[in-house]
């Protein structure tokens, strides 16, 4: 990002986001819902105490799926907006990046990117997904969410 003229500290840190491009009759074919818990029903933010929920599948786990679903709180916003802090019950591992992570309502907040082992020791960093959506420094068009096909439920945990 720095050789295209990016210079906002934020911006290059946290503005983690893989994107490829389906051909339209593939996307069909995707479920882009998270598992257990349904949704994303869009895109959303997160405050400081509220909870967030988050699939992850990493083959760390051992295969043991008690482990993957599980729900948090958030601890913090960067100041520019660009990455929340949070924390699971387990915490994302290597394997879970790219897991979605969701608010309350069933919006997505982003992608789990990182593990401190620093700082919030067994936090994720997660990148906000609206910023990362709107950014358009690489010439992509119009992005948006694929919304989950089947209804948010954070019943999943037994949470709601």
């Amino acid at each position: 990002m720095r050789k295209d003229g990016e210079t906002d500290e934020e911006t290059c840190k946290f503005n983690d986001l893989a994107l490829i491009k389906l051909d339209p009759e593939e996307a069909k074919k995707v479920n882009p819902s998270v598992p257990k818990s349904g949704g994303p029903v869009g895109v959303g933010t997160t405050a400081k105490g509220q909870q967030v929920y988050t699939y992850g599948s990493s083959e760390l786990r051992l295969g043991i799926k008690l482990r993957s679903p599980k729900s948090g709180v958030t601890v913090e916003r960067s100041p520019g907006g660009w990455s929340y802090t949070v924390y699971t019950l387990t915490p994302g591992i290597p394997g879970d990046s790219g897991s979605a992570m969701l608010n309350r309502k069933g919006e997505a907040l982003g992608v789990i990117s990182t593990l401190a082992f620093l700082g919030k020791p067994g936090s994720n960093g997660v990148g906000d997904i609206g910023k990362e959506l709107a950014y358009r420094a690489h010439g992509f068009g119009d992005l948006e969410l694929a919304r989950g096909t089947e209804k948010f439920r954070a019943s999943f945990l037994g949470l709601g």
